[in-house]
């Protein structure tokens, strides 16, 4: 067994630094960290005002709070390996964990009583001011491969901008873009174009990556392979991700975006599997989702929503009224089309919906720009915003569930546990295919997890609700732990997306038989656990700090 060390840190009654000469003592908020740290030629970007700690201090989820002793703002990525190399040769290594929207929810981009990295000062050359951050993306539109050269700091949203300026774009996309490079790829990546081109992670050629000894490495499939797998949905244990190679595509001008609603789980679930399962047809959908939306909501929900009116929610809900139906399932397509397709598009659509068994008179269609529908959240983000429901508690809990399941899960949780809530938030439920994962990567599926062979397709399943008070966020957890509950005691065989457990001995039962590999990377690349210790996977400093539920 390869060795992970639990290291205290050490009792500093107080350190000193040099600023413009004169010896200054160290603010109270980064006693615990080497005095040496601030010696270095990154001392200049150590913040350890209460500001800067306070803001790193919690993250999207707003479910946890630990507090940093210093937040690092870095211009290059050889700041972030001085950064890592100090912790590591110290007697006392103290945690690092990147930050980059901090849209995590669990506080795993949190590193309390250590160093938390502003990832987006990269693309700021150091500084708080914009207008750099596109030297960190660089497009080559070469014709047999093009690729994008983006920094981790960056954002999807300006990524997409960047490509576009070349008729190109990335292939596969999580629902929301102001997310970072660097922040999805540690994770999947996953969203509607997964069936076709798998997660993010399995549309990158190459990355830059600060390892746990601070070490910066350029890896691939060829080059430095292990690490390359381990850093894509390595939930940052392995390294910092400072750049990666993104595949790219000829990038398509409009969608026809469309919602087809469903009374029956097992229409829904045949026609979603119909439609991923010609992965490379044009004549299909090339955006494929869904999601649930349980009968409660129709009459304390929304009175419309940025994609519904009014009138079509009326309509929906006399549709769950007049069937009886527990819940509403949509499946949410696109079909892409440029000026050149825009006359065939409607006869390509009419013969795809003719193949499937959504509610008669049940279509709902838009059509948008390719950037309208690719950052269609940033809408619902600002309705959301707007009413003050946005920086909230998130309670969320996403699973992959086998589809040989699928339907018990149905039958458990939305038609059983979560039958009389009225979820504030959104409810996803959708399939991918199990080939267009690359199970070297650390990233896990429940199929390979359970090496059932028959499951060659899995369903991507999103409680993303919001709590508006205390007693929503008690209650949205002990429904949480009842889902995970049913799943376990009915031998669903789920895994989490993004994940999070409180002890070793779930990551173990989470990542089956990888964990022993990754046991040996961890020892290989962060032998000191300094890296990204919310993720609570392997003992680290950070544990002797605390982590306190907010």
């Amino acid at each position: 067994m390869a060795r992970i060390r639990v290291l205290a840190f050490a009792i500093v009654s107080s350190f000193f630094f040099v600023v413009a000469g004169q010896l200054r003592p160290l603010p109270a908020a980064a006693v615990g960290l080497p005095g040496d740290l601030f010696s270095l030629g990154i001392a200049s970007r150590l913040r350890t005002d209460h500001n800067s700690t306070t803001k790193a201090s919690t993250d999207f989820g707003q479910m946890v709070k630990a507090a940093p002793a210093a937040v690092l703002h870095p211009a290059t990525p050889a700041d972030i390996a001085a950064l890592i190399r100090s912790s590591a040769s110290s007697p006392a290594p103290f945690p690092v964990a990147p930050r980059g929207q901090g849209h995590s929810w669990r506080g795993q981009s949190l590193a309390p009583g250590g160093v938390v990295v502003d990832m987006r000062a990269l693309g700021r050359g150091g500084h708080h001011r914009r207008g750099t951050a596109a030297a960190r993306i660089n497009v080559s539109a070469a014709a047999d491969e093009p690729y994008v050269d983006a920094g981790g700091e960056q954002l999807w949203v300006d990524v997409l901008r960047a490509t576009l300026k070349h008729g190109l774009a990335p292939r596969a996309w999580t629902d929301y873009l102001r997310l970072t490079v660097g922040g999805t790829l540690s994770n999947a990546g996953i969203g509607g174009q997964a069936f076709r081109h798998g997660p993010q992670v399995a549309n990158v050629h190459e990355l830059d990556v600060v390892t746990g000894t601070g070490e910066m490495v350029t890896c691939s499939r060829e080059k430095n392979s292990d690490l390359f797998f381990a850093a894509l949905g390595g939930l940052g244990q392995f390294g910092v991700i400072t750049r990666a190679r993104i595949m790219l595509e000829r990038a398509p001008k409009r969608a026809r975006w469309v919602r087809l609603a469903y009374s029956d789980v097992v229409a829904f679930t045949k026609d979603q599997e119909l439609l991923i399962s010609n992965q490379a047809s044009d004549a299909g959908f090339d955006y494929v989702e869904g999601q649930v939306q349980l009968n409660r909501s129709f009459a304390e929900g929304p009175e419309s929503t940025p994609f519904f009116s009014s009138a079509d929610l009326n309509r929906l809900a006399g549709l769950a009224s007049r069937t009886g139906a527990g819940a509403i399932y949509y499946i949410e397509g696109a079909m892409y089309y440029n000026d050149d397709t825009a006359a065939s598009l409607d006869q390509k659509m009419e013969a795809l919906l003719d193949q499937l068994s959504f509610e008669p008179g049940f279509v709902f269609t838009k059509d948008v720009t390719y950037v309208q529908f690719l950052d269609r959240v940033r809408g619902e983000e600002k309705v959301l915003r707007s009413a003050g429901i946005w920086e909230v508690p998130h309670p969320w809990l996403n699973l992959f569930i086998p589809r040989s399941r699928i339907l018990d899960f149905d039958a458990g949780v939305f038609k059983g546990l979560l039958r009389d809530a009225n979820p504030v938030g959104v409810i996803l439920m959708y399939p991918m295919n199990k080939n267009r994962w690359d199970d070297r990567m650390t990233a896990v599926t429940p199929a390979a997890a359970a090496r059932d062979d028959d499951d060659d397709v899995f369903y991507a399943v999103g409680l993303l609700r919001s709590a508006l008070s205390a007693d929503d966020v008690e209650r949205l957890e002990r429904e949480n732990e009842a889902v995970l509950g049913f799943c376990e005691k009915a031998g669903i065989g789920c895994k989490q997306y993004l994940p999070h457990f409180a002890s070793q001995d779930g990551w173990r039962q989470h990542f089956g038989a990888k964990w022993e590999r990754l046991v040996e990377l961890k020892d290989k690349y962060d032998p000191h656990a300094i890296l990204s210790p919310g993720q609570r996977i392997f003992r680290s400093p950070g544990e002797k700090a605390g982590i306190a539920s907010a």
